[in-house]
């Protein structure tokens, strides 16, 4: 992988694959480069692939704690957006790209902040609007800092994927096999996720800055708040189109999520080239 600098000097590990115009992978909490792997050998075959670690996981520089006077973690997505404007930099002109999760957060915080990126799509950033949803969120973000406050990786970890909605009994497996530990060791990173979502809702008035033209994917057999949520965003995006996968849950399947993103890059790329 190689390595690029970050606004603060943080080191960043990407990696380059394909040919064809540049596509920036960002992922979700919990992830890596590694992760994005399969996704990103589907689409290198008609776009330059550049996936990386974000802050504090892989090859990647650690995590700084930078915690914003008011508690709000600004510092640490400003820090996050600087990095991933270091990515799209490095991956060449008219480079596109793609958010998965909380990942998707983070690309639409930096096409707000001014993000040079014309196209862009999204799977499921974990918005959680409305009064309940804001509530569910203040609780989580919470008990994640006191967790991580107290050194608990683990419980965090735990917190996070119950959110996600895998239950107790995977949980519980997933304790006893290999990739536990690896997860434990991104656990700190999962403030910056948190942060990234503010209070739980769209912030639409910050999103209207979005000039983009974003495509916004959720799955069919994704809880109904999810998939609500994402036709929230949608709405509050300048130049947005929404499309469901059916039969898809938030652990989208590579091969299915593929076409459906080269087709939204390809043809738009063409499309923004011809006029």
């Amino acid at each position: 992988m190689d390595r690029i600098l970050s606004a603060d000097g943080t080191p960043i590990a990407c990696r380059r694959q394909g040919e064809g115009p540049p596509l920036v992978l960002v992922g979700g909490a919990l992830s890596s480069a590694a992760t994005d792997a399969p996704l990103a050998a589907l689409l290198a075959p008609r776009f330059t692939v550049v996936t990386y670690d974000r802050r504090g996981r892989g090859a990647s520089g650690s995590v700084r704690q930078e915690p914003a006077k008011d508690g709000s973690g600004a510092s640490g997505v400003r820090r996050e957006i600087e990095d991933l404007a270091a990515v799209v930099a490095a991956a060449g002109p008219g480079a596109s790209v793609f958010g998965m999760s909380s990942g998707g957060a983070l690309a639409l915080e930096a096409a707000a902040a001014g993000l040079p990126v014309e196209l862009l799509a999204v799977y499921e950033p974990p918005y959680t609007p409305g009064t309940s949803g804001r509530l569910l969120k203040a609780r989580r973000t919470a008990r994640l800092h006191r967790l991580l406050a107290a050194g608990d990786r683990a419980g965090a970890v735990e917190l996070f994927l119950s959110a996600a909605g895998v239950d107790p009994a995977t949980v519980a497996r997933m304790r006893r096999a290999p990739l536990w530990p690896g997860l434990e060791a991104l656990a700190p990173t999962l403030a910056y996720d948190d942060a990234l979502l503010g209070d739980g809702a769209v912030p639409a008035e910050r999103f209207a800055a979005v000039t983009a033209r974003t495509l916004v994917v959720c799955g069919g057999f994704s809880p109904a708040p999810a998939r609500a949520a994402t036709r929230t965003l949608a709405d509050a995006l300048r130049r947005a189109r929404h499309r469901t996968l059916t039969g898809q849950t938030h652990e989208v399947a590579p091969q299915v999520l593929a076409p459906v993103l080269a087709d939204f890059f390809a043809q738009d790329v063409y499309v923004r080239q011809a006029s």
